[in-house]
This record gives structure tokens, sequence and C-alpha cells, in this order.
């Protein structure tokens, strides 16, 4: 490999020690600082000059206060004379605003993109952004990962002889699709609208769920309110037991609590894109790791090898397996 630099906020700083370990290089030391009127300073405290630099930071709670680091470590990479700035940002909250489906609002997902472009990424390494769109939003090269093969090796250790993976709306359909051939499992999903941030509702459900183990897949889980309003769904048509996986788990306030006191609910599962903290840990919860993704990922990068083996792919949607009600 090249000579490479990576570097850490306060983000997630277990993730990104895990994918250092997995490369085999040492996680270099930053230094935040905030000063008496709340502005941050962040110093890297490694050499950067010529050296291929990977900046380690989703966008986790504090959003803001872990964008502003993000950018703040960018411009110092790129004042220290880095030959190549990629900004490893396994989850891209900023992802959700990504249309404008009310008046004189802004593009949140754009504008940050542009912000990190000109903070000085050359290069961004994400995971299961929001929507298609998202990635158009980025002046730079982007490489976009998926869980679906971490979580679909987990889940094979079941019995999937009746299983059946749902997607809570049309809009995440591909990624079940993709997820179901991983299993060899049919496709059921909701017809979803969205309320508010919190409030979902969902008129019908497509596909045949009835007496089978239903695998809930989402790509992110923030307040639950989407899977607690499929949850009523699927008993109503009947669905055996239910588990449910998802790329990032945001888990804002009580939603751990709330989908776990679900009896119908056997399992959550997720990855950790984002830090979960340990009142959020509960038995019913599976947290799996994608360090050693990511830091292939990085290998490649650095390498100067295709990273698309890891992360495209196209399979064809499975018809669905009928209409209930």
């Amino acid at each position: 490999m090249n000579e490479l630099a990576v570097f850490t906020g306060n983000a997630h700083p277990e993730l990104a020690q895990q994918i250092c370990s997995h490369l085999g290089v040492p996680l270099a030391p930053t230094r935040v600082k905030r000063f008496s009127n709340d502005c941050l300073e962040v110093q890297l405290q490694a050499n950067c000059r010529a050296q291929d630099v990977f900046i380690i930071q989703p966008l986790t709670a504090p959003v803001q206060d872990n964008l502003m680091e993000l950018m703040l470590m960018l411009d110092a990479a790129r004042g220290a004379s880095a030959a190549r700035i990629t900004a490893v940002i396994p989850y891209y909250s900023y992802a959700r605003s990504d249309k404008k489906d009310a008046p004189r609002i802004s593009l949140g997902g754009r504008l940050v993109a542009d912000l990190l472009a000109t903070a000085g990424a050359n290069r961004v390494l994400t995971m299961a952004l929001h929507s298609p769109q998202v990635h158009g939003f980025f002046s730079v090269p982007v490489d976009q990962l998926h869980a679906l093969d971490e979580l679909a090796a987990h889940f094979r250790a079941y019995d999937l002889s009746n299983a059946v993976v749902v997607s809570p709306d049309l809009g995440n359909a591909k990624n079940a699709a993709a997820f179901g051939k991983r299993l060899g499992l049919p496709v059921a999903a909701g017809a979803k609208e969205r309320i508010n941030d919190t409030t979902v509702r969902i008129s019908t459900l497509i596909g045949e769920v009835r007496n089978r183990d239903v695998i809930v897949l989402d790509d992110e889980i923030a307040s639950g309110g989407s899977i607690l309003e499929l949850l009523q769904h699927l008993r109503a048509h009947g669905a055996r037991s239910v588990r449910v996986a998802t790329t990032h788990g945001v888990f804002a306030g009580e939603a751990i609590a709330r989908l776990a006191a679900e009896a119908d609910i056997l399992e959550i599962v997720c990855t950790n894109t984002v830090p979960i903290a340990a009142g959020k840990r509960h038995p019913k919860l599976t947290v799996l790791s994608v360090a050693p993704a990511l830091a292939e990922a990085i290998r490649r990068i650095n390498s100067g090898e295709s990273v698309s083996a890891l992360f495209y792919s196209e399979p064809e949607l499975p018809k669905a397996t009928g209409t209930a009600g």
C-alpha cells in the first residue's frame, strides 16, 4: 500500500480503531479543542504531507458538532499538504434531506456534500445512502458500500424455509430484492406515506406474509415509527414471527425500548455504522461490524484497485408472492 494516515474525530472512535486493526495501521491522534466562545479547533497530530489521508467520521448525534469536526479535519489535512483526502462517512445522516417536498426548504444532503468538497475532501466513502439521488449530490467521487452481505450472513444461521423479506416502503424494494436474492427468499413491501419525521402511514401490504417468518429490512431506523406501523399490518395478515434488520441503527430516544417491547419482534439486527450507547443495549439487539468491509474499501482505494466489487450489484426484482388485502 501507499503511505496512508487514518484519523478520526469524536463521532465513533471505536469503529475507527476496528478499521485500523483490520488495515494493520495505527489510528493517528487528533486533538479537538473547544474555545470559550464555543468554536472548535482541530489539530491532526501526525504527518500528512504527501500521504493518502482517510478521515473516519459518521454524522451521528450530535450531528452538527461531528460535521464541523469533520470539515475542520479535512481542512487541516489539506493545509498539511496531504496527497489525497478521503472522507469516510459510514452514516451520512443528511441523506434524508434529499428532495424539495415542501416550499422554501433546503436540500441539506446536497449542501453538506458541497461543504465537504469545499473543506478539502477529494473522495467520499460511505454506506447505504438513503436514496439513489444523494450519490449525485457530490462533486467528488463517491464509493457507496452496503451491509447486505453482513446482514445476510447473520440470517443464514436461521431456518429460512418459510421466511420472507419485507420492505417497509416501495422505495427500499430494490435493496430488499437484493437481500432476498442473497437468502433465496421472496419479497413483500409496504406502501408507505411519510406524514412527518416520526409518523408514517402504510396503506397496504404487497406480498404474502401469512404464516411466514418475516425479516423486515430497512436502511435506517431512527424513531422506529415505520417498523411499528408495518408491524400492525404484519399482524393483521398473519405473519408468524418478525425479525428486524437495518444498516443504520440510529434508535433515537426510546426507539429500542419501544421496538423490543413488541412480543412479535424476536430480534433487532443493525451494524455499527452508528455507535450504540450502553444505555440502549438490549438482549433483543444484535450489532454486526462493518469494519472489515470499510477497511477493505480503504485498502483498495489506497492501492488503486476497484472498489465496485464490494458494493455493485444489479439483481433482478423478484415478482411479489401475492397481494395481502
